[in-house]
């Protein structure tokens, strides 16, 4: 996975969380790679609901006051934390566009900012639970520290990569994931390729009665078909014709059909 920490939301008020890219898969103990197109939504809420509050418990052990907030915690949230799990990105520069939608824009665009008196700053920003615009009118101070208390630390890193995009594995990630990507469009390939493929005559009559139309019913051998005929068409196919265009193809003889 690859996550990336954001610490604003749309009122530019400090609302820490975390956007992550999992893969749909993973590396098993024999370094092949399993996919799995499913992720639990409930047990990912539940899972990262204990993951932090098990962090907390560790940062201050022994600390009554956070173990209240734990349980607490617990209470009000019985289904977990909140996570989105709803967006499915199929390509790598949708992967690079996510990534720097958070890590390269500010906390708020300079559009969004109306008015500015010398004193205070009206800004606006909209409502993602009513998709109604909120107008909020605040004195510059305040401006300045809002927008402040998202510039992290220096060296403070604000992306980290796990698994198969850490630096320790990514070369060996690369290689089995191209060797599996090959493989499985080498498989689509010939998938697709077969499909293309016209079946012929003596094929479509083995599917359709399990019988061998050019296996001889007396020898056992196999025939040539010479030719096709039906009682309202007549011959639908004839070996002479076929023997014709071959010999007007190689001579470029033109052929020309004569009615009457």
């Amino acid at each position: 996975m690859i996550t990336v920490i954001h610490t604003f939301g749309r009122d530019l008020k400090f609302n820490p969380h975390i956007h992550a890219l999992v893969t749909e898969g993973a590396l098993d103990n024999k370094k092949e790679w399993v996919s799995s197109g499913y992720i639990p939504y409930e047990y990912l809420r539940k899972s990262w609901q204990k993951v932090v509050l098990d962090l907390v418990k560790k940062w201050f052990p022994g600390n009554q006051k956070v173990n209240e907030l734990v349980n607490d915690l617990y209470q009000r949230y019985p289904k977990g934390f909140y996570v989105n799990a709803e967006k499915k990105i199929t390509n790598a520069k949708g992967v690079a566009r996510y990534i720097g939608r958070y890590l390269a824009r500010p906390a708020i665009a300079e559009y969004r900012i109306v008015e500015y008196d010398g004193d205070t700053v009206h800004y606006w920003y909209e409502d993602h639970r009513t998709g109604k615009r909120v107008d909020k009118k605040i004195p510059v101070y305040r401006f300045i520290f809002e927008i402040l208390q998202h510039v992290p630390p220096k060296h403070f890193r604000m992306v980290g990569r796990y698994g198969l995009y850490s630096r320790r594995s990514h070369r060996k990630a690369q290689q089995i994931l191209s060797l599996y990507a090959f493989m499985r469009t080498k498989q689509i390939s010939l998938l697709l390729e077969t499909k293309r493929k016209k079946k012929t005559y003596r094929q479509r009559m083995m599917e359709s009665f399990e019988n061998d139309p050019f296996q001889c019913p007396h020898c056992g051998r196999q025939m040539d078909l010479v030719g096709i005929w039906h009682s309202d068409y007549g011959w639908i196919y004839y070996y002479m014709e076929e023997v014709e265009k071959e010999r007007c193809k190689k001579y470029g003889i033109v052929q020309q059909k004569r009615t009457g």
